[in-house]
């Protein structure tokens, strides 16, 4: 059995419980205080855990897997292996101070102080520029530490810089670009190794998916090889015979997301029609 751990709320909970199901991995008879479930793979078990304690259950083999911020694992420097990069829960983790105070990062002077949570990067970051600062460490509500006199500047997760604006904060620098990762204990994936990679690779070929669409559509005969120029998919359009009054053949190419209606306008042009656009669940290379 492999005990996957998910974040049991926050930021990181809807998309990873997405990426679960569409993965094939769906847990089953959950509850709002369920602290663990059965999965549609009756090999897998997940435990619901807050996402700041899943690289310690998963370093110490309490879970074999989890999903949990790369913010996460490098400000304890756990010993675990970071298998994928899940392009889910994008932020910066930011050097903020309110706005106009400083023109740079250059300009906070010596014993500075910072309220964080995340300790550890922001003495690294700050020794890495060659600055001594005091550093103030909070649980929550980072971004009022200025307006109160307890600190001159924070660091902290901005992910659209909403609450920042509306606190009158601005960044100065980013110390880490983070996002949900998929991490494994060392021990479990030498010892299951061939489960593990199964579900590396079911979360991949999700992953690959969604960024890429299906292009069906039927083309005269003779516009073939300028179609060929104009749209080469991830190996080439695959092509068959279609049964009408003119010569016409069933193109199937798989295109990047972002260039389906550019392709769509293209192919329009040298005379393709019935074109479908169509989701693709996974893509396996």
């Amino acid at each position: 059995m492999i005990k996957l751990a998910v974040p049991n709320k926050g930021r990181l909970h809807e998309p990873a419980m997405q990426l679960l199901a569409q993965a094939g991995f769906k847990p089953i008879n959950t509850g709002e205080r369920k602290l663990f479930a059965s999965t549609l793979d009756p090999e897998i078990m997940v435990l619901f855990l807050r996402a700041r304690d899943i690289p310690e259950f998963v370093n110490t083999g309490a879970a074999d897997l989890g999903v949990t911020g790369y913010d996460i694992i490098m400000e304890n420097n756990y010993d675990v292996e970071v298998l994928i990069d899940l392009n889910f829960g994008k932020a910066k983790l930011a050097v903020a101070a309110p706005h106009g105070k400083y023109r740079s990062i250059k300009d906070i002077g010596e014993g500075a102080r910072v309220a964080t949570k995340f300790s550890n990067l922001t003495e690294k970051f700050f020794a890495s520029i060659g600055k001594k600062i005091e550093i103030l460490k909070v649980s929550g509500a980072t971004e009022i530490a200025p307006q109160i006199g307890v600190a001159e500047f924070i660091v902290d997760l901005v992910g659209t810089g909403t609450t920042l604006r509306m606190n009158n904060l601005e960044v100065l620098d980013v110390v880490l670009e983070t996002s949900a990762h998929l991490i494994g204990n060392r021990e479990s994936i030498e010892k299951n190794r061939e489960k593990i990679d199964e579900v590396v690779l079911a979360f991949e070929s999700v992953l690959k998916a969604k960024k890429k669409k299906l292009l069906m559509m039927n083309v005269p005969r003779e516009s073939l090889e300028e179609l060929r120029k104009v749209m080469p998919g991830m190996a080439g359009p695959t092509i068959s015979e279609v049964i009408s009054d003119k010569p016409m053949v069933a193109v199937n190419v798989v295109v990047d997301e972002e260039h389906v209606y550019k392709m769509i306008s293209r192919v329009k042009s040298i005379g393709a029609r019935d074109v479908l656009v169509i989701d693709i669940e996974r893509i396996i290379e």
